[in-house]
């Protein structure tokens, strides 16, 4: 049985470990078997498992326009799905980053057009921020959006789009050019099958999930496709990524809490040099480091997620800490967790080996490590 006790921390509500305890008993029912042979089909299965489950409802507010995206959940979430099943959480964490500018900045109109659709897994959304040269630097963005009548046109190209080639629904970011940099940005709603936007590339990468290069050319929206007002782009996309940056810390210490499940089952019952492999203090050591890992995680995690939760308008600091603690610790749980598995912790499929491959995109998307890094920094010394 996964440790639970953090779920008595002052950072939760009764609701939060109720719906922590409905989610692990739905997952251990239905996730035990992920196919990863198809990843595109098993993603929408995903999506739509999760949807009719009713679990999608937290990625996105409610009908009232004073609900509000409780972090806290999203983050319990994430953490129990990726001890589950890497692309469970990678399902439900699109829903909410895809969906997230609209559920924050999105009219009633908008709102009312997507939103019961990705909540219900009807519709699975994506988040195209991205652009090959500029990396982590949103500010150079050079996908443009021109205004043409009634219409937006945009051109560019996006890369590196999770859930690319299957969403019904991209939030795109464009240059609009209202001012120099990131004032100059915009963010629309473009639709899956709009014929300006096409499928450049397929990407494959060592945890597979769906993820692709977009290409937009001559790709019409209408204006009321914009999102917010037209150079109001960054601000959505840093707003969005503030409550979502968190949870990618928690889906980390959702790995590192496996890894170390499955390393205290090794160490209880392999054996060596006549006893349990637990006995031996390099062992202990190891396991005692690995603990301490994931309490400090959880602590950066939920603290981040509760300061949102609490009104904070911002919390790029704390969100920045998490996840850059949190990916970074767990890449040292599931290392350890490798070598004290020995030969079985590299063979394919077993569940530390799959954890090793998942957990090292973390510590890049959404911004990376030395990204995350620069953002503390250039808090603490403001």
């Amino acid at each position: 049985m996964p440790d639970q006790s953090f779920l008595t921390w002052p950072f939760f509500e009764q609701r939060h470990r109720a719906f922590a305890e409905q989610l692990d008993a739905w997952a251990a029912e239905h996730l035990a078997h992920v196919d990863h042979h198809d990843v595109d089909a098993a993603c929408r299965k995903l999506v739509a498992a999760l949807g009719r489950a009713g679990f999608l409802r937290h990625t996105a507010p409610g009908e009232a326009e004073t609900d509000k995206i409780d972090v806290r959940t999203l983050a319990l979430a994430r953490e129990t799905l990726g001890r589950h099943a890497g692309l469970a959480d990678f399902a439900f964490a699109m829903q909410g980053l895809g969906a997230g500018p609209i559920s924050l900045f999105g009219s009633k109109a908008q709102r009312d057009a997507w939103l019961p659709k990705t909540r219900a897994g009807e519709a699975i959304a994506a988040f195209a921020l991205t652009e090959a040269p500029s990396g982590s630097d949103v500010a150079n963005i050079t996908t443009a959006a021109r205004r043409d009548g009634d219409d937006y046109v945009i051109d560019g190209e996006k890369c590196w789009i999770s859930n690319g080639g299957i969403a019904d629904l991209y939030v795109v970011f464009a240059r609009t050019g209202e001012a120099p940099g990131a004032r100059g940005l915009s963010a629309f709603i473009v639709a899956g099958d709009n014929p300006g936007l096409s499928i450049a590339e397929r990407i494959e990468v060592i945890a597979p999930h769906p993820l692709a290069r977009l290409t937009f050319k001559n790709c019409r929206v209408s204006a009321d496709s914009l999102i917010g007002k037209a150079g109001d782009g960054f601000k959505i996309a840093m707003a969005t990524l503030d409550v979502f940056r968190t949870t990618v810390g928690a889906a980390a210490l959702g790995f590192a809490r496996r890894a170390l499940d499955e390393t205290l089952s090794r160490a209880r019952n392999r054996h060596l040099f006549g006893a349990p492999l637990g006995d031996l203090q390099m062992v202990q050591g190891h396991i005692a480091d690995m603990a301490l890992d994931i309490d400090a995680a959880a602590l950066l995690v939920y603290r981040a997620a509760w300061t949102k939760d609490m009104g904070a308008a911002r919390v790029t600091r704390e969100a920045a800490m998490a996840k850059l603690y949190a990916t970074e610790a767990a890449q040292r749980v599931i290392d350890t967790a490798v070598q004290i598995h020995g030969g079985d912790g590299v063979r394919s499929g077993h569940p530390v080996e799959t954890l090793y491959r998942d957990i090292r995109a973390l510590r890049i998307y959404e911004g990376a490590s030395d990204v995350q890094k620069i953002i503390i920094a250039r808090a603490v010394l403001t």
